[in-house]
C-alpha cells in the first residue's frame, strides 16, 4: 500500500492525483457516515458527499472559493435535514454531523494535493514520512516502555511513553528529510513543525477513536484486511496535512 501511494504521488500530475484523492475522500466519507449513523445521526448522503468532494477539489485548485462551497453545502445539507421527518435535537445532530464532513475529510485531503501544487511531490512524501515515523515510534515505544495511559477513555492502548517516542523520532525525521527535499528551510523551524505535526496526529488519532468508541466500533470499516478502513489509515494525516500546508504557504 505504501509503495502504491508513493508511486501515485510521484508519477501522477496534480490533476490526476486529485482524482485519486477524491476517490479516497468518497471512501472515507462512506465510513464516516456509517460511524456517525451508528451514533444516531442521519447524514444527508448525496448533498454532504458532494460538498465534501467539492471542498477537497477547491483547496488545491481554487476555481471557486472554498468559502462559497461551504456556504452552499451548508444550505443544501440543512435543507435536506429540514425536509426529513426528524425534528428537534435529532435534526441538530444530523446537521452538525453533515457540516463536519467537508471540514474533517474534504479540507485535509485537498490540502495534500495542494502541497504538491505549492511545493512539489517530495513535500507530501516528507509529510507522510513524518507521520509514519511518528506512528511507528509511538507504537514501538509504547510496546517497550508504555506504562501510563495517554487517554484511557478514548484509546486505552495509547501511552504517554509512546507519545514521547513520537515526539523524539518524528521531528528528527522531518529535519533530516527537510534538509534534502525542502531546501532553504530552517532546521529549528522544521523541528518545531515536527512537534506540531506529532501533536496534530495524536489528536487526529484520538478524535477518530472517540467517534468509533461512541459508535461501539473497533474499525471504521473492513476495507483493508488487518488494518480497518480508510479513516483508520489516515486519521493522523487528516489533522497534520492542513498544518503542514499552512506552514508551506
Amino acid at each position: 500500500m505504501a509503495a502504491v501511494a508513493v508511486a501515485l504521488i510521484w508519477f501522477l500530475a496534480p490533476v490526476a492525483l486529485l482524482a485519486v484523492t477524491l476517490l479516497v475522500a468518497a471512501l472515507a466519507f462512506a465510513e464516516y457516515a456509517r460511524v456517525v449513523g451508528a451514533v444516531g445521526a442521519r447524514v444527508p448522503w448525496w448533498t454532504t458527499l458532494t460538498a465534501t468532494l467539492a471542498v477537497c477539489a477547491m483547496v488545491p485548485f481554487p476555481w471557486v472559493s472554498v468559502e462559497v462551497i461551504l456556504v452552499v453545502g451548508l444550505i443544501g445539507m440543512a435543507a435536506n435535514v429540514l425536509a426529513s421527518d426528524r425534528v428537534g435535537a435529532p435534526t441538530l445532530v444530523d446537521t452538525a454531523a453533515a457540516v463536519m464532513a467537508p471540514v474533517y475529510i474534504g479540507l485535509p485531503l485537498g490540502s495534500l494535493v495542494a502541497i504538491v501544487a505549492v511545493s512539489g511531490r517530495q513535500a507530501v512524501l516528507v509529510l507522510m514520512g513524518t507521520v509514519a515515523a511518528s506512528d511507528t515510534a509511538q507504537y514501538y515505544a509504547g510496546r517497550v516502555f508504555g506504562r501510563h495511559p495517554l487517554a484511557p477513555r478514548r484509546s486505552p492502548k495509547k501511552t504517554i511513553e509512546g507519545a514521547v517516542g513520537g515526539f523524539v523520532v518524528a521531528p528528527a525525521v522531518l529535519v533530516a528529510a527537510g534538509s534534502v527535499w525542502l531546501p532553504g528551510m530552517d532546521p529549528l523551524r522544521l523541528g518545531v513543525l515536527g512537534i506540531l505535526i506529532v501533536t496534530a496526529g495524536i489528536i487526529g488519532d484520538l478524535f477518530e477513536s472517540m467517534l468509533k468508541r461512541a459508535a461501539d466500533m473497533k474499525d471504521s470499516s473492513h476495507l483493508i484486511p488487518g488494518h480497518g478502513g480508510v479513516l483508520d489509515r489516515i486519521d493522523a494525516l487528516l489533522f497534520a496535512a492542513p498544518l503542514f500546508y499552512f506552514f508551506l504557504r
